[in-house]
């Protein structure tokens, strides 16, 4: 071999990327690239790569459109588009020497195309997953370090020109070689449906596939159907587990899979996919239109079908026309196609208007008006009953309580679960059948902010119409009035659906330990009603802001403020200037809460502060500023230049947004209320619920179905008895309408 150049064909995110890695092994390269720009760029400036972290890295490489070119070409990497491949190896073919070979260090399957034109012998198969970007013509934005392997095209050991190229690709990035670079490519099909997926809405991937997630794993489990068909092996690499997206995979071992893919993302600097950026940004076709060809040709044979992977497809043509119609009701939409597998079923669309007759709406509120002195007792017992979020010993008795009451209000006809929380309280699950495939999700919890022994100061009492007591507003009465509605429903013998009743002990600190319950039961519902508290008039709460909490935490350099002022580098004055950058961040209009509630700092006032912290709450109205906050967080650097600046902590709780789910389950209730003679409101909140995480799971969520008063998490906190009976009657009213 006369030329041990490597020619890289296409000089984008993957070929740039690998360009570097072979400059930095000392072998010399050449990029051919249609890009004039791009081209003249690399002649002028070198090949920039931009890390996260570091000065730009400048590549000093022979670029060249493929016009200027006409000598033989040996060891060739191909990194265009799939779309692009038989262009590049018409131009490839007549020039390849002889001994040399074509490298597919591309997405998708393209193996076989470059064999037909090049031969067997002249083929390696790769398998990449780079992330990186083209940002500017001779610019390529590093998104992370990515799984590499090179293997001979037929599966055959391990060549000797395939461990030389790996040993240039490898020196300080991983590349490994292998004999089933096929089982890689068939797990990254999988990965890149995902991924494929998440380029409907506009928002980070790892947010778009915990949110989604059940979207997900049948886009996957669509495309490794088709593998197992052809006996492939998959191959796990980075941080996904291919076979825990296969069809017959339980549950557990998806979310636990799904949960380390998405934090894994989350550690990358690239958090959207290439297909969003050629949709989004650069305005061009995808290439995941080609790469899916092979999947569907081999699922036509098979015949299997394949309608979630397909509708993704559509949608990215359909946004190749109109990118701006990106949304991730395309998602929720991807649900409806979820059919055939253990536990998915076609969701319920909720109706906008009550199917109950105004016979049966006075029939509902003459019953409960009839048992509004029942109502009040088992609100005032529950009361009685303390249950502060950090008491595992109370939570546990209000928890033995809730249950001996759950079956002495509504029988024990019920499958019940009681999942043990660590450090938090126990999560009570009651299911009652009823009409409907899917059930309807009642949410609820019973822990409260009042510590033990406020019962002491301020007891349940009801003075008038008011009611008080710590938790009668935040939620107590809330339970009491879903209870109670459902008792009424049964006892007329009206219609009612399938019902979960989760309720849980740990919503005022988090939902940390039940979230992911949460989650999980709100995708298998088909719709979510929450008793939380109701907002001001009794309005109903159809959206909540997201939630953030975080810690910035300052590190400098002590010295002694006295004898050596200079010396040391202050922490508590760095974080000073911080708090200004932080207060910055705050967008009322666009509804942006940005507050420094905690800060600490310093051990003498004759030392010079080595470490200060400030503690976080961030609240936003849509994910565009979630991801606008998170971003500037992460970008935070010190004024002075010898101290440090560590941001940890996260969103609590997912933004709840106004979908149309939600608007026609605000509908039906206002239809509802009206019925009873009521006027029903609606609110946009600041505080969030569980109801967040219903949403995130893409249940369509009725919130704040709860009590009508004033004063949550304040002294001041209040039920009206009036609104016990109107309550129930309108949760009521909704439940039967939704059967």
């Amino acid at each position: 071999m006369t030329d041990t150049t490597y020619t890289i064909v296409g000089g984008g995110a993957i070929g740039g990327v690998l360009a570097h890695r072979l400059v930095r092994a000392g072998q010399r390269v050449r990029i051919v690239d249609t890009d004039p720009d791009h081209v003249a760029a690399i002649r002028r400036n070198g090949l920039v790569l931009l890390r996260e972290s570091g000065a730009p890295e400048v590549a000093r490489v022979e670029a060249m459109l493929p016009e200027d070119h006409d000598g033989p070409l040996h060891t060739v990497l191909l990194a265009v588009k799939a779309q692009a491949s038989a262009t590049a190896l018409e131009w490839i073919t007549p020039r390849l020497a002889p001994d040399g070979c074509v490298v597919s260090m591309q997405n998708g399957f393209n193996e076989d195309v470059i064999s037909e034109r090049v031969g067997p012998g002249r083929t390696v198969a790769a398998f990449v997953n780079i992330f990186a970007d083209v940002v500017e013509p001779g610019v390529i934005r590093d998104g992370g370090a990515g799984a590499l392997v090179v293997g001979e095209a037929d599966g055959g050991p391990v060549s000797e020109r395939v461990r030389r190229l790996v040993g240039h690709l490898g020196t300080d990035d991983p590349a490994v070689a292998g004999e089933n670079v096929e089982g890689y490519l068939w797990a990254k099909a999988g990965f890149g449906a995902m991924l494929a997926a998440t380029a409907l809405a506009d928002a980070p991937m790892a947010d778009l596939i915990e949110r989604h997630a059940d979207v997900m794993a049948a886009v996957a489990a669509e495309v490794f159907t088709v593998s197992d068909g052809l006996g492939i092996t998959l191959e796990a690499f980075d941080a996904f587990e291919p076979d825990a997206f296969r069809a017959g995979a339980g549950e557990d071992t998806r979310a636990g899979a799904t949960a380390r893919l998405t934090r894994w993302l989350r550690t990358q600097p690239k958090n959207r996919s290439g297909i969003w950026r050629d949709l989004a940004v650069r305005g061009r076709p995808v290439e995941v239109t080609t790469h899916y060809e092979v999947v569907f040709a081999h699922a036509a044979r098979q015949g299997i079908t394949t309608p979630v992977l397909r509708a993704v497809i559509d949608g990215l043509v359909e946004l190749e026309r109109d990118p701006a119609g990106m949304s991730e009701d395309r998602l929720v939409a991807l649900r409806n196609l979820i059919s055939g597998a253990p536990g998915r079923e076609r969701p319920h669309v909720p109706p906008s208007a009550p199917s109950v007759s105004p016979y049966d709406a006075e029939r509902v509120s003459s019953w409960l008006t009839a048992h509004h002195e029942a109502m009040e007792e088992d609100l005032a017992a529950f009361t009685g009953l303390e249950s502060p979020s950090d008491d595992e010993a109370l939570l546990a008795e209000c928890a033995a309580w809730l249950r001996g009451w759950l079956d002495e209000r509504l029988g024990t006809d019920r499958d019940e679960e009681v999942l043990a929380r660590h450090g938090a309280g126990d999560i009570l699950i009651r299911r009652h059948a009823g009409t409907g495939a899917r059930p309807l999700l009642l949410l609820g919890h019973y822990d409260t902010v009042w510590p033990a022994g406020t019962l002491a100061q301020r007891p349940y009492r009801r003075d008038g119409d008011r009611i008080t007591g710590p938790g009668v507003f935040d939620m107590k009465a809330g339970l009491v009035q879903a209870v109670w509605a459902l008792k009424a429903l049964d006892a007329l013998g009206l219609p009612r659906p399938g019902v979960t009743l989760l309720i849980n002990g740990d919503e005022e600190t988090g939902s940390l330990a039940s979230k992911d319950v949460i989650m999980t039961e709100a995708r298998r519902s088909r719709a979510t009603l929450v008793f939380e508290a109701s907002a001001a008039g009794g309005a109903l709460k159809t959206a909540r802001k997201g939630v953030g909490l975080f810690r910035v935490t300052i590190t400098g350099q002590e010295g002694h403020a006295g004898l050596d002022p200079h010396r040391g580098a202050s922490a508590v004055d760095e974080l000073a200037r911080q708090i200004l950058c932080l207060a910055d961040l705050r967008d009322p209009a666009a509804g942006t809460s940005v507050n420094v509630g905690v800060v600490s700092g310093g051990t003498r006032p004759n030392v010079t502060a080595g470490r200060a912290v400030a503690e976080l709450d961030v609240r936003v109205a849509s994910r565009g500023e979630e991801e606008r906050v998170s971003g500037a967080l992460n970008a935070l650097t010190p004024h002075d230049p010898r101290t440090t600046v560590t941001v940890t902590g996260g969103w609590n709780r997912p933004v709840f947004a106004r979908g149309p789910g939600v608007a026609a389950l605000a509908d039906l209730a206002r239809g509802c209320a009206s019925l009873l003679g009521e006027k029903l409101g609606e609110a946009s909140v600041g505080g969030a619920s569980d109801g967040n995480f219903a949403a995130a799971a893409g249940s369509p969520v009725l919130d704040g179905l709860g009590a009508v008063g004033d004063g949550a998490h304040a002294a001041s906190e209040y039920a009206l008895a009036s609104g016990l009976v109107r309550r129930a009657g309108l949760a009521a009213l909704v439940i039967t309408s939704l059967a």
